[in-house]
C-alpha cells in the first residue's frame, strides 16, 4: 500500500513536471531564438543555436533604443503599481470596514464595470488626458495606466478588510488613532498578502501594456514603453526576428524576476482571497 502511495506520487510529479516543460517551452524557445542569427532563425528547425550570438542583445538594446524604452518602461510601472495599490487599497477599506447608505449599489456597480472592455474607453481617456495637456508625456501615460476602477483589487481588499476583527480598529481608537492613522498603521500592514497580489498582476499588466502607451506616445517616439518599441524590429520589408526575440526577453526578465520575489505572498494572498 505505501509502495503505491509512493508510485502514484512519483508519477503525479512527472506529469506536472511534463506540463511545465511545455509551459515554460515557448520562453526556453524565445530565449535560444535570441542568440541565433536572423537566417538560422528564419530557416533551422533546431531549437539550439550553432552559436551565441549576443549581438542580438547588443543591437536591441543600442540601435532598437531599448535602454531609453527599459528606462520609460520602469518608471511608468513603478509609478502605477504605487498608485494603483494605494487607491484600490483606500476604497477597499472604505467598502469592507464602512456602513454607509447605497454601499451594495456602489458594490454592483464596480462589478459591472468589469464587464466593460478596455478598449472602449481608449477615446475618452485620450480626450482627458488631452485636455490636461498630458499627452506626450510619461506622466499622462502613468495617469492614464492608475485611472479606472481596477475592480478585482478593489474587491480583493474589500473582501479582506471584511473579515478582520472590528476590536482592532477599536483598540487603535482607543489609542488615539483616527480613521486615516488606524487605515496605515493597524490595517495596511495586515494586508500584505493582498497587497503583493495587487503589485504582481499590476506590474505584469502594466509593465506589458501596449495600447495606452502606443496612442499617448504617437508623436514622441522617445518616450516609448519595451512593449511598444518591439515595432522597431518590423521594416518595411523585412523583420529583425533574432533581435526582435532579444527584445522581448529583456522585457520579460524583470517580470520573472518580480514574480519569484514575490510569489509566496501571491499565492497567500489568493488562497486567503478564496477561502473569503
Amino acid at each position: 500500500m505505501i509502495i503505491s502511495s509512493k508510485l502514484i506520487k512519483i508519477l503525479i510529479h512527472m506529469i506536472l513536471i511534463f506540463i511545465g516543460l511545455i509551459w515554460i517551452f515557448p520562453f526556453i524557445w524565445m530565449i535560444l531564438g535570441s542568440l541565433k542569427t536572423n537566417t538560422e532563425f528564419m530557416i533551422s528547425g533546431n531549437p539550439i543555436p550553432d552559436g551565441f550570438n549576443w549581438e542580438n542583445y547588443s543591437r536591441a538594446w543600442i540601435d532598437a533604443n531599448f535602454s531609453a524604452y527599459f528606462l520609460n518602461t520602469v518608471i511608468m510601472t513603478v509609478a502605477t503599481v504605487i498608485i494603483v495599490v494605494f487607491l484600490c487599497s483606500l476604497t477597499g477599506y472604505a467598502l469592507g470596514r464602512v456602513d454607509f447608505p447605497g454601499k451594495k449599489t456602489i458594490l454592483g456597480i464596480v462589478v459591472g464595470i468589469m464587464f466593460i472592455p478596455k478598449g472602449y474607453t481608449i477615446i475618452p481617456l485620450y480626450e482627458l488626458v488631452d485636455q490636461l495637456g498630458l499627452t506626450n508625456s510619461l506622466f499622462g501615460i502613468i495617469l492614464a495606466e492608475s485611472s479606472g476602477a481596477h475592480t478585482l483589487f478593489v474587491l480583493l481588499f474589500t473582501s479582506y478588510f471584511a473579515t478582520l476583527p472590528k476590536e482592532m480598529e477599536e483598540a487603535a481608537i482607543m489609542d488615539g488613532c483616527g480613521f486615516v492613522k488606524t487605515f496605515f498603521k493597524v490595517m495596511l500592514p495586515l494586508a500584505k498578502p493582498i497587497m503583493a497580489t495587487t503589485v504582481i498582476m499590476q506590474f505584469i499588466w502594466t509593465w506589458s501594456s501596449f495600447l495606452i502607451p502606443t496612442v499617448l506616445t504617437i508623436s514622441k517616439p522617445e518616450l516609448r514603453t519595451l512593449a511598444v518599441g518591439m515595432q522597431n524590429f518590423v521594416g518595411q520589408y523585412s523583420t529583425d526576428w533574432a533581435g526582435m526575440a532579444a527584445g522581448a526577453t529583456i522585457s520579460l526578465l524583470p517580470v520573472l524576476i518580480v514574480f519569484i520575489l514575490m510569489q509566496r505572498y501571491f499565492i497567500e494572498g489568493v488562497a486567503g482571497a478564496v477561502k473569503q
